[in-house]
């Protein structure tokens, strides 16, 4: 961790710094339960009127620079002048160019200090984010620990760490550790942000994890496909089950993402990875991600065109009788009625959603009632 300048007070609040760093040190892998919120700024943020982002969406930020711009002008001004100064007017979370041209106008050590100290001991998430701000403008290899810290708490930070991370050096790998620790909103922010980058280092990953199943997911599922180059992966499925579960997540994204990424009927070489993916999954053991995974791409199969699966007539029949073909065997039947009784939402969903012409052997089609 960088050195930063100055100490919180006793008694004072906590800085979204350290309640970030308390969560994240309970399950030093795992993402922050409910990306850490409530943040110890509640209170002041939960029923503020305001301020609204201006209508003239260009001059977002110029209040921020102005202010910044001013405390620069005295070098003898202390970060911790800028504590509680941003809480009234509008402070974007993504990068922002005139925040970004005020920390270039200004002495890069004194923007530096000022970002370092702002996300260590701020304790406004206003102040925090024009700190994160400062760093992902001007800020070095040693603020990486920093930046990932704060960065947990994703849905706000998350852009801004992110942007920090592409620019600098070795933001592949920060990248990388925080998109293991990261959900929601959070996730889509880093993963495009490795996507841009398009390093080697990166496409790993990304072929076995980026997709965690969170519908958000489908904002970047075809840019994962594109960048990685899935297609000329494939011959990868055949020895490794962890990529056939991630493709099967993929396809199923990009089955449902219409208004959000690519969808299957806009990627070219859906017709191509739908067949590895069934070749290979019948192979596994049954589990019920498996199971929902080609349930719902049976159900795509079954009820939309060959365009909108990006395969032909052909290709759609034998795909669908594939998946059909493994989703009947006894073992996955017997998987997806477990799940089914112990109340697992993904067969809860099928039961209650499969379209009626898609019979599995797991849901048999309930009888009417009388009333009905």
């Amino acid at each position: 961790m960088s050195e930063t300048t100055g100490t919180g007070l006793p008694g004072s609040p906590t800085s979204l710094f350290d309640h970030a760093l308390q969560l994240h040190q309970l399950a030093p892998g795992e993402p922050l339960p409910r990306d850490g919120e409530p943040y110890p700024d509640d209170k002041s943020h939960r029923h503020r009127q305001g301020p609204d982002a201006p209508e003239d969406r260009h001059s977002a930020g110029k209040d921020v620079a102005l202010i910044l711009d001013t405390h620069f002008a005295r070098a003898s001004a202390p970060p911790s002048e800028l504590a509680d100064a941003f809480h009234v007017v509008y402070v974007p979370i993504h990068r922002n160019e005139h925040i970004a041209a005020a920390a270039e106008r200004a002495d890069r050590e004194s923007v530096r200090r000022t970002g370092r100290w702002l996300v260590r001991y701020g304790t406004d998430r206003c102040s925090v984010t024009v700190g994160l701000a400062l760093l992902a403008a001007v800020g070095t290899a040693d603020d990486i620990p920093l930046i990932q810290t704060i960065g947990l708490l994703s849905d706000h930070f998350g852009p801004l760490a992110a942007h920090a991370f592409e620019r600098q050096t070795g933001g592949v790998e920060a990248l990388l550790w925080l998109a293991e620790r990261v959900t929601g909103w959070g996730r889509v922010y880093v993963v495009e942000a490795l996507c841009r980058l398009d390093d080697p280092a990166g496409r790993p990953w990304l072929l076995h994890k980026a997709c965690d199943g969170d519908f958000l997911n489908g904002y970047f599922a075809g840019h994962v496909a594109t960048v990685t180059k899935l297609h000329e992966a494939l011959a990868d499925l055949d020895t490794d089950s962890e990529m056939v579960d991630h493709v099967g997540r993929l396809l199923h994204l990009m089955s449902d993402c219409g208004g959000m990424g690519l969808t299957l009927a806009r990627y070219p070489h859906s017709g191509a990875v739908l067949e590895a993916h069934a070749r290979q999954v019948g192979l596994l053991g049954a589990t019920v991600e498996r199971y929902f995974t080609i349930a719902v791409l049976a159900q795509h199969l079954t009820t939309e065109s060959p365009e909108a699966a990006g395969c032909t007539a052909a290709q759609q029949e034998a795909l669908r009788e594939t998946y059909l073909d493994v989703l009947d065997r006894e073992e996955w039947t017997q998987v997806a009625r477990a799940g089914f009784v112990s109340d697992d939402n993904r067969m809860r969903w099928l039961a209650d959603h499969r379209a009626p012409q898609l019979r599995l052997r797991a849901f048999p089609d309930r009888e009417p009632d009388a009333e009905e």
